[in-house]
Order: structure tokens, then C-alpha cells, then sequence
């Protein structure tokens, strides 16, 4: 009987609270925006229909258009990268950067890969409970850039996560960041902008164990920004005018979060 009440209890404390850092709740502010371009260096991400365009090459391009859009019309908003060049960023860094800048939301950006190229759509990830396999399989895709780090067993930024694992990303998604709430308005305002303007399919908000998410003490998302698998979806991505059309869509729906956020 002990033994259940100490295991709800944990589990519990691992749903509402995913990160060790001290937490603000009280942030109605948007001062500062840390934009996170997926993979890097020697981790391409997914690879394109074709074989010849990389994940990571189109996650740098849009989280530049991000943010330079920020920059061109939110005066006074910082913008922070955790790379703006090809080069490998571990995962844990990634949120650290956003932790030690004392940011206000943080931004992953991504693309996504299935095994049929039939597959096509945005959609948008908070940290939470996988409820489907293809949530899953999401989270363990982008979690494998762990393994590209050298030191990944023995740091203790991951408390012993096992990227082989089923059972590990299972409880992992069982963390929740405390600023779901917040993160889960950014996600719908942007796929909601995403059909309204039929920029892309909207598959709408989902949940998931990101390793990237997990440690964030601010709102966080991960936008996977469209199918590379999907030959038509990637001559979208890979375009200038599909990429500014991504980035200013998430442009859009920070300027209304921050709208929501500061009445």
C-alpha cells in the first residue's frame, strides 16, 4: 500500500514538474525568445525523398527567418539561437540555453519523416503523455540525436534515460512541463494560423517526450514543420518562399501569444 502511495506520489511530481530549475509562473512578459534549429554537425536529422536534402540544413534556414522577423518587428524582443551555424548542439545544452538567458518561451524547430512519402502536414509538439504510437515514434526520432553525444550514459543532465528504450521515452513523456498551460496556447494559435492561411495540412497539437523540452522552465514547443519525406512537401521546405511562409506564420502566432499574454 506504501510502495502505491510513494509511486502515485513520484509520478505525480514527475507529471506537473519536468524541469530543476527555479520556476516563474508568474511571467507576463515576452522579452526574450530562444529559437532552437533542430540537429546540426554531424546529427543530419531525417533525410529528404531523394536523399539529397537534410533535416538539419532546413531547420537552420527557418529558425533564421524566425527570428530575424522577430527582430524586424517585435523592438525590444532579444532573440537567442542555439546555433546559427552547422554544428552539433547535445540536447540537454539546447535547454540550458534558454534556462541561463532566463527566456521567456523557447522554439524548436524541426521537419518531419515517415516511412510512406504519402505523409504530409505541420504539426506541433508540447511535453506530455504520448497517447499514440505515432506520437511515439515522433519522440524517439527526434530523441535518437542522443546517441550522437559521446557522453550520453554518464551525463546526468538525462538521470538515465535510454534512448533504446520504449519504456524510457514512455516515462519521460510522463514528465510535464510547468508552463503546459502557456505552451499548449502557442502550439493551437499557430497550427490554427497554419489552416487558416493553408499554408499547410493541420495535424494539429500532440504531446510527447522530448528530450529537448524535458528540462525548459518557460513555455516550449517543437514544431515539426512539415514532411521531407513527401516529395511535394519538400520542394515546399526547401523553397525560400515555403520557409518564409513558416517562419512568419510562427512569427504571427507569437505576436498573438504575446497579445494574451501582456492584457
Amino acid at each position: 500500500m506504501l510502495k502505491h502511495i510513494a509511486l502515485s506520489t513520484s509520478l505525480l511530481v514527475l507529471m506537473v514538474v519536468g524541469t530543476s530549475h527555479p520556476l516563474n509562473l508568474q511571467k507576463l512578459s515576452l522579452n526574450t525568445i530562444v529559437i532552437d534549429a533542430g540537429h546540426g554537425g554531424h546529427d543530419p536529422g531525417c533525410i529528404s525523398y531523394g536523399k539529397d536534402i537534410y533535416e538539419k540544413d532546413i531547420c537552420l534556414k527557418i529558425a533564421k527567418k524566425l527570428g530575424n522577423k522577430i527582430t524586424d518587428s517585435m523592438p525590444g524582443t532579444n532573440v537567442i539561437y542555439t546555433r546559427t551555424t552547422d554544428k552539433f548542439v547535445p540536447l540537454w545544452q539546447r535547454a540550458a540555453i534558454a534556462n541561463q538567458n532566463n527566456a521567456d518561451l523557447f522554439i524548436s524547430v524541426h521537419c518531419n519523416a515517415h516511412a510512406q512519402s504519402a505523409f504530409h502536414g505541420t504539426e506541433t509538439y508540447v511535453m506530455g503523455l504520448s497517447k499514440s504510437k505515432g506520437n511515439l515514434e515522433v519522440s524517439k526520432r527526434e530523441n535518437s540525436s542522443i546517441v550522437l553525444e559521446d557522453d550520453y550514459k554518464d551525463n546526468t543532465e538525462y538521470g538515465g534515460f535510454d534512448p533504446d528504450s520504449d519504456e524510457g521515452h514512455i516515462i519521460l513523456s510522463l514528465y510535464q512541463n510547468a508552463y503546459r498551460t502557456q505552451s499548449l496556447t502557442l502550439a493551437s494559435t499557430f497550427q490554427k494560423t497554419v489552416e487558416k492561411k493553408r499554408i499547410r495540412k493541420n495535424l494539429g497539437v500532440k504531446e510527447a517526450g522530448f528530450v529537448v523540452l524535458w528540462k525548459t522552465a518557460m513555455p516550449s514547443i517543437l514544431v515539426e514543420t512539415g514532411f521531407l519525406t513527401n516529395p511535394d512537401e519538400k520542394q515546399y521546405l526547401v523553397s525560400d518562399v515555403g520557409q518564409n511562409k513558416i517562419a512568419h506564420s510562427i512569427y504571427e502566432s507569437v505576436v498573438e501569444y504575446k497579445t494574451k499574454l501582456e492584457k
